[in-house]
Order: C-alpha cells, then structure tokens, then sequence
C-alpha cells in the first residue's frame, strides 16, 4: 500500500531515481574501455553490449532498493520506497525485467559474453542482497564492474587480452575505494586516508603498463584523474562539515577518467573527446538525478 505524500513526483522521475540513470555514462564507458582493450569490432556488437550493460546496471539498482526497503525507511526515508513513491512489488517487476533484458541481449553477442553476462547478474543480486550486512561488500561492487569489462572485452574481436583483465582490476580497485567511502555517505565528520591508496591504483598501473610513445600522453591523463580525484575527496575528508555524497557523486563520474586512462586516451583525440564527453554527461545528469 502506498503511503501519501505531499511532493509526489512524476512516475517516470521515480523510475529514473530508482535507476540512478546519471551513472549509466559510466556504464557506458565502461563498455567501450573493455571493447578498444578486446580489440573492437562492429559498431551493431558494441551498441548491442552497451544496451544489455546498462539494462544490467538499471535492473541491479532496482533491485538494490527493494532489497533495502527495511533499512531505508528507518535511515532513507526520502528514497522511493519508504516514501511511498512507487510500491515496492512494482520495484520488484521492474528490477527482474530490466535484469533479464540485459542477459537477453547480451546472447546476441555470443556464447562468452551472455556466460559472463550471467555471472555479472549473479554479482549484482549478491552485492544487492548482502552489502548492508556483509563487510566484504566493497569488493561485490568491484566484482561487478570488473565483471562488466570482461564483458565487454570478450564482446570485441581479441576477446578479454592482458591489458583488459589488468586495466579492470585497476578499475576493481577503484571502485572498491569508492565504496569505502560510500558506506559512510551519512556522516558529517571526516573520512579515513587510507581508500585513498586503493582509488591511486589506476594511476600506478598506467605508469607500469604505459611507456614509449604513449608516455607523456598517459602522463597527462594520469594528472588529470589526480587532480580530479583529489578535489572531489577532499570533501569526504573534512574533519567538520564532510560532504561524503558530494564526493561519492564526483568519484563515480571520475570512473570514467579511469577509463579513459586505460585506453590512453583510446589511440585518437576523437576517442578520449568521448570519453570526456561520458564524463561531463555524468557530471549534468547527477544534478537532475541523486547518484546515490
């Protein structure tokens, strides 16, 4: 049963929140990371995985809330659910259908991707089921995208190469760097250092992986995930008047400067343009809808 409120928004604006849509450009660049380091391939493939990874992504964040539903209503209770939005069987529709839909377009891809399509989802459940009562839940999340350049990478012509697997562990740690200072997204007093070194690894793999011609170019790219990544933490990291979702909100859009950091700028001015392109769409949409 519905509960009333008094500012119900619009049922596509609660779909849209449900499925933080303003991270998918991330999900995007994801894709097309792990697709360059397998090697590409037809534009039909890529727009096919790219659609299945984010009906992936859209179904887990769901899926994510129905399964939060007890702890948001004591501690979220602006979220969809507990505000009486949108009611939770629907949530649970909906999270199943865009899950299944992913799976489905990814067999188009072949019999690699739809298998690790299914282990994706697997990690997606598992990380929606467990993360308020696990302490591992970090890691699910980082499984989940390193899952997806696997994906992704296993889409393209070469299929998951060296550079794919080392460049989504970079990633995974990352990810899982974010996720340290997700899980105190309600706290006003300053953060822990520590994540800083797992968010830094990125860079270290660019300056092991990267040399030759690629060398000042990597550099470059390497400073600007820094500086990036330094500006938006330092608002988590504020002994008083921490802004933690602010700063998550900045780390997730920062994704995307990973990615473009994989590929090193993805061999053209053209390429990283996209990719700094994926990046400033994040930035806009998180202002219309909440990344967290």
């Amino acid at each position: 049963m519905l509960l009333a409120t008094p500012h119900r928004r619009p049922h596509w604006q609660t779909l849209l929140v449900l499925g933080r849509v303003s991270n998918l450009p991330t999900v995007w660049s994801n894709c097309l990371a792990g697709w360059l380091l397998g090697g590409g391939g037809p534009g039909l493939d890529f727009l096919i995985l790219t659609l299945g990874a984010s009906l992936l992504y859209v179904g887990g964040m769901f899926l994510n809330d129905a399964f939060d539903q007890e702890f948001d209503r004591v501690s979220r209770r602006e979220r969809p659910i507990p505000s009486g939005q949108i009611d939770v069987a629907e949530v649970w529709r909906w999270g199943f259908g865009w899950l299944g839909g992913g799976l489905v377009s990814l067999m188009f891809l072949g019999w690699r991707p739809a298998l690790l399509g299914v282990l994706l989802a697997g990690a997606i459940l598992l990380y929606d089921a467990a993360h308020k009562w696990v302490a591992f839940a970090p890691i699910l999340m980082a499984a989940c995208r390193v899952l997806l350049y696997w994906v992704a990478a296993a889409s393209a012509v070469e299929g998951i190469t060296g550079l794919a697997v080392w460049s989504s562990l970079a990633l995974g740690s990352y990810v899982a760097g974010l996720s340290l200072y997700a899980i105190h997204e309600r706290s006003k007093r300053g953060l822990p250092y520590w994540p800083l070194l797992l968010l830094g690894v990125p860079l270290l793999l660019a300056w092991v992986a990267n040399s030759g011609p690629y060398g000042p170019r990597v550099l470059l790219l390497a400073l600007l995930l820094a500086v990036w990544t330094g500006r938006v933490v330092q608002r988590a990291l504020r002994p008083v008047g921490a802004n933690v979702p602010a700063a998550i909100g900045g780390l997730l859009a920062g994704i995307v400067l990973v990615d473009l950091l994989a590929v090193a700028g993805g061999g053209s001015i053209g390429m990283s343009l996209v990719f700094i392109g994926l990046f400033g769409v994040t930035l806009v949409a998180q202002r219309f809808v909440p990344a967290t």
